[in-house]
């Protein structure tokens, strides 16, 4: 019966370097014995390096391929970043297991708010606040459409007025 099956546990030797309070969720086999590991606090990529679920702008899974779209820091402003999408990472997975449905689903979780408002003449801007595992509050970011004049000083003045108002609809009550 396949539905008592259990996939077997990463080995040992395959385990990246987890934290304290880190756990593997799951994991599938790549090409060449290296593995992906979905834990708690993101996704670990065959080169060591782990991806926070805040710093994955899209993951799209193919039934073959996992697509990932991380995002990259492009400035640093008063209380949030602006996000532009790094380079696709791929994956072939012959045996996904849960892993895409882990990748996807952690993913959504992280996202808290997101909306998107024109800005003129031409752009827009997406306002977004993720939840980071092991992270009290909400980290904020926004992106920008492709047309967007995003150096612009009235866009930055929007931005600011749009992030802060995010923010202040989102706080606690005190």
């Amino acid at each position: 019966m396949k539905l008592f099956r259990r996939r077997p546990k990463l080995p040992a030797d395959r385990t990246p370097p987890l934290e304290a309070e880190e756990r593997v969720l799951s994991w599938a086999a790549l090409d060449g014995g290296a593995v992906l590991v979905a834990t708690n606090r993101g996704l670990w990529l065959p080169d060591g390096k782990r991806l926070g679920w805040h710093e994955i702008h899209k993951a799209a899974w193919s039934g073959r391929e996992l697509v990932i779209t991380p995002a990259e820091v492009a400035h640093e402003r008063n209380g949030y970043v602006v996000l532009v999408d790094a380079p696709l990472i791929g994956f072939l997975l012959l045996e996904p297991g849960e892993l895409p449905d882990q990748v996807r689903t952690r993913v959504t979780r992280s996202v808290a708010y997101t909306s998107h408002h024109p800005l003129p003449p031409n752009g827009g801007v997406r306002v977004v606040a993720r939840r980071v595992s092991g992270v009290d509050g909400l980290t904020w970011s926004v992106r920008y459409d492709a047309r967007t004049a995003v150096d612009a000083d009235p866009v930055v003045e929007a931005t600011d007025i749009l992030v802060a108002s995010a923010q202040e609809a989102t706080a606690p009550p005190l």
